[in-house]
């Protein structure tokens, strides 16, 4: 993949996050600030932007969104196929809802 190409699937990537990010805002904020990690503060700002912000934003060449794991057993967790994946999903979410939400300055 060149780098013209992994950039365009960046972008990508970015709008169809901020999309469906600003969609859970609009229809349930408190649950898709748990869903996507973030505070308050970046939920009403996320909430707020017209469409040719969100555009202008995604179209950044750095990836907006972010795994919300650096735990290896969070991602084992996560990755499992055994019977009890119900289970290890919803450790895994409540390991992840301890973490602190992230703010990026």
């Amino acid at each position: 993949m060149d780098s013209n190409q992994m950039l365009e699937e960046i972008r990508e990537i970015n709008l169809g996050y901020m999309l469906l990010a600003q969609q859970l805002i609009r229809e349930d904020k408190v649950a898709a600030m748990y869903r996507l990690g973030i505070n308050q503060e970046v939920a009403d700002i996320l909430e707020r932007l017209s469409s040719s912000q969100l555009i202008r934003m995604s179209a950044s060449n750095m990836l907006l969104c972010r795994l919300r794991f650096d735990d290896a057993s969070i991602a084992e967790m996560l990755s499992n196929h055994s019977r009890d994946q119900a289970v290890s999903q919803s450790h895994a979410a409540i390991l992840m809802a301890g973490q602190p939400n992230e703010v990026v300055m």
